[in-house]
């Protein structure tokens, strides 16, 4: 007589799988919102005239998140963005350098910009999978290619500082103005 002896995982295995399949859950949440902020800048983009948005694609080809330009007034940006659920959103240094290069490669366009692009969600996030409300908020800030790429963090309430050497570091980024419309959170799913 065959005996088929079935063996379950442990319930400590089981709590580990469950966790990582809950981490690989809200990794692909925070991916998609990032790609979401990241198409909707192309698409306001897109909408003005002579500007073209261009979402190039992932970290790992070291490309920024979105190149815009506009060959009649020969202008670009060149553009890392960042969404999120807290109250601060961060930029590694890898990042802003990248964003830098790209700025010396556009060297035909006579007005050049890196630009760091803020989406600061309308939920906010209260604890583990638990969000509050609050207003949405977008900045985009001007990185100076002439200083060192540091960790870069925006407050939700616009404000930035460095970090260096695991040190706060003073880093007054300024407002860019862009030729698209910032989201006027009232006015929810009317426009991009």
């Amino acid at each position: 007589m065959l005996h088929i002896v079935v063996k379950y995982p442990s319930t400590s295995v089981a709590k580990a799988e469950s966790r990582q399949r809950q981490m690989q859950h809200a990794s692909n949440i925070r991916r998609h919102r990032g790609y979401n902020w990241e198409d909707t800048i192309v698409k306001r983009f897109n909408a003005v005239d002579g500007w073209s948005g261009y979402r190039l694609g992932s970290a790992s080809v070291s490309l920024p998140d979105v190149l815009a330009l506009n060959p009649a007034t020969k202008s670009a940006f060149v553009i890392e963005a960042k969404s999120g659920t807290t109250d601060r959103l961060v930029v590694p240094p890898a990042q802003i350098e990248r964003c830098i290069d790209w700025h010396h490669i556009l060297g035909p366009f006579k007005q050049r910009r890196v630009v760091l692009a803020f989406k600061f969600l309308s939920k906010k996030r209260i604890g583990r999978a638990e969000y509050g409300g609050r207003k949405l908020h977008e900045f985009f800030k001007v990185w100076d290619v002439d200083t060192m790429p540091i960790e870069c963090v925006c407050m939700y309430d616009g404000t930035t500082y460095g970090r260096h050497e695991d040190k706060r570091v003073t880093l007054k980024l300024g407002d860019c103005a862009l030729p698209i419309r910032k989201k006027d959170a009232k006015k929810r799913r009317q426009d991009i």
